[in-house]
């Protein structure tokens, strides 16, 4: 079984040390005594003043890398307490200088100042200190890590959680999809990587070497997004089962013991699982151009393809279904539908019988149960998946993803997914997006007016 996530974490960090020691030994001798692990209020004076050294960047070239490598060397070395800490005191003490910079304004505009200046005032210090990181070897992914690490802080602190959303746009710049590698991952890939796919994937776990040898065989694929300053560093990678027709169970996806088919004859690529691999990437977008480029590329290489189209997870149904039958009762169902639940349950009517039902143990295997609920929840589902909020956005998240990527809500499938999170979240429903490449653009706009787009099948579900 490959190692957790935290040991593929360690090894990282361990690599990120080692690359700004490097760098930094120059500088270590100038600025002094090492930092303590949890950086006591004796240290800050020291710690503010590597980063003061690193703002001013006086010496030339090679000197402010050596400074900004000795400075990211120290962080890194701190434990995980004095990381919070130093990256507090970043972000409180070098944000935007309120006065000064409503003083750069008026001398602008008075003719004093050019627009560099102007620039300049408006970038508060710590994204200046952040981009000193960004020419020292896995410098990018230091940026990218702190900016994580900000993100959590700033659920307590607003300080930090200005400075993780400043953050969001040079990285955003600097991870432009131009910028960005596109390349397959197979069973021949080096180990590193394939444990980062297993300690990386967020939607069906892996669950051991056999497992992840079957997502890459002759009939998967699996693609990734590399940036080539993280080269070693999936951004976001994707799974795709190649199959005959629309897939609807993903326990026959990742069944290991499946027989496998040649992926010449597939008509249909399915897209079962996508997963975000860097948190501090967060709210820069790259998903949407990897799914159409990676069906152009296995268009390309697989000429029979037809069909595009996932097999996703629908996160909110469980809680959108719950809400309503508490909040509308019985005015949720049919006369026919509170009719049949009293065939299968005799202590509780209607929206009651419902829950009831949906609170056993193991209830989508009782096969009356779940040819009663079926019609219910896949109204439910219908109808959640083609509605939108006040702004217009999807009411799921993955539905706003796909939706806002070009995609149509093609099929839902009926206990698509028992696994114990399947019934959690979905009560087992699962859904199909379709990526029509030639609709794609239209199908963006459309959505971009509030407007869901979605099949036949499933606007008819919706209405019951």
């Amino acid at each position: 079984m490959p190692p957790p996530f935290a040991q593929t974490l360690d090894r990282a960090l361990v690599r990120l040390r080692s690359a700004f020691g490097e760098v930094a030994i120059e500088a270590r001798e100038a600025i002094g005594a090492p930092l303590r692990p949890d950086l006591p209020d004796a240290d800050l004076p020291r710690l503010r003043q590597r980063i003061d050294a690193c703002l001013e960047g006086g010496g030339g070239e090679t000197a402010r890398r050596a400074r900004a490598a000795e400075l990211g060397e120290a962080i890194l070395a701190l434990s995980t307490a004095g990381r919070r800490k130093c990256l507090a005191l970043i972000a409180q003490a070098y944000g935007l200088d309120r006065a000064g910079t409503l003083a750069a304004v008026d001398r602008w505009r008075e003719g004093k100042a050019d627009v560099a200046a102007l620039r300049r005032a408006l970038e508060p210090p710590a994204v200046r200190l952040f981009g000193e990181f960004v020419g020292l070897p896995q410098g990018v992914k230091f940026v990218v890590d702190r900016r994580a690490e900000l993100m959590a802080l700033g659920r307590n602190d607003p300080a930090a959680r200005r400075l993780a959303e400043d953050l969001r746009r040079p990285l955003a710049s600097w991870f432009d999809v131009a910028f960005l590698d596109l390349a397959r991952i197979d069973w021949k890939a080096p180990a590193a990587l394939l444990e980062k796919l297993v300690a990386y994937e967020a939607v069906h776990a892996i669950r051991n070497w056999r497992d992840l040898k079957n997502r890459l065989d002759s009939d998967r694929r699996c693609f990734a997004f590399f940036h080539p300053r993280m080269p070693e560093e999936p951004l976001i990678f994707v799974e795709v089962a190649l199959v005959d027709g629309l897939a609807g169970d993903v326990r026959a996806l990742l069944d290991p013991k499946a027989p496998t088919r040649d992926p010449r004859a597939a008509d249909t690529a399915i897209f079962y699982s996508i997963s975000n691999c860097q948190p501090g990437l967060a709210g820069v977008s790259f998903g949407n151009f990897l799914i159409k480029r990676v069906a152009l590329e296995l268009g390309r290489e697989l000429p029979n393809l037809k069909t595009f189209a996932t097999l996703s997870p629908i996160p909110g149904l469980a809680a959108e279904v719950d809400r309503r039958l508490a909040g509308e009762g019985d005015a949720l169902l049919t006369a026919g539908e509170i009719a049949e639940l009293a065939t299968v349950i005799d202590k509780a009517r209607g929206a009651g019988a419902v829950r009831s039902l949906l609170d056993r143990p193991r209830w989508h295997e009782v096969p009356a149960v779940a040819k009663t609920l079926r019609p219910i929840l896949t109204r439910l589902a219908a109808r959640y998946l083609t509605a939108t909020d006040s702004a217009g956005r999807a009411l799921d998240r993955v539905a706003h993803f796909h939706l806002g990527n070009g995609a149509s809500v093609e099929r839902l499938n009926w206990l698509g997914d028992t696994s114990a999170n399947g019934l959690k979240q979905s009560y087992g429903l699962m859904v199909n997006y379709r990526y029509r490449l030639a609709d794609v653009d239209a199908n963006h706009g459309s959505y971009a007016a509030g407007k869901v787009v979605a099949s036949t099948e499933v606007r008819r579900a919706a209405r019951g």
